[in-house]
């Protein structure tokens, strides 16, 4: 039976939502993740939607992950980064499918962490573990709500050392984070959270 604090599920997935300054924090967090990391990532990094990107490249060339840009259908692979695409909502549907979707904006942004949180929450409750990283904006804030309603975990980058606070100060003022950490110290608590050696 496990003690007081302790995370009570095996997390399943981890969902990333960041903005300005991301790329770079994504770098830092998906840099530091091992080769053999036990489940699934995705992200949500606001992207110009009047260009194609190279983000999931970028991130491929520094990560001993696989990333890749998310397309409709994917199934979601432990080990495996999923990026969502300019322009296109990123969801994950029952059986760890993936989806796209173009329906309007969330707070003026497209893609939403909002919605993707709310579709990890709806799929995985408790086992859900989602990071908030640097960005402008509440986007990521009401999402986490969910999460945490559902059981899951929450992690903010802390918003005093994040290069954009507005994203990962949202959070924090609205929902009881689990854990507000530098940003050289998500990589390590995603690890310990779900291979289960680091506890709340």
């Amino acid at each position: 039976m496990p003690g007081p604090g302790r995370h009570q599920t095996a997390y399943e997935i981890v969902a990333i939502g960041s903005s300005a300054g991301g790329v770079k924090a994504l770098l830092a967090v998906l840099g530091a993740l091992p080769a053999g990391f036990p489940v699934p990532v995705v992200i949500v990094q606001h992207l110009d939607p009047r260009h194609d990107t190279i983000l999931a490249d970028i991130l491929d060339r520094q990560s001993r992950l696989r990333i890749k840009l998310a397309e409709t259908g994917d199934l979601l692979e432990p080990g495996v980064v999923h990026v969502a695409p300019p322009d296109r909502h990123l969801l994950v549907d029952s059986g760890g499918k993936l989806s796209l979707s173009m329906v309007d904006k969330v707070k003026f942004v497209r893609p939403s962490a909002d919605l993707l949180f709310e579709s990890v929450a709806a799929v995985y409750g408790p086992a859900a573990l989602v990071c908030v990283l640097t960005g402008t904006g509440s986007d990521g804030a009401a999402g986490a709500g969910v999460v945490k309603s559902r059981g899951g975990t929450v992690i903010a980058e802390d918003p005093e050392t994040a290069e954009f606070e507005g994203m990962p100060q949202a959070v924090t003022k609205s929902v009881s984070v689990d854990l507000v950490l530098p940003l050289d110290e998500i990589a390590g608590a995603l690890v310990g959270l779900v291979e289960g050696t680091r506890t709340l």
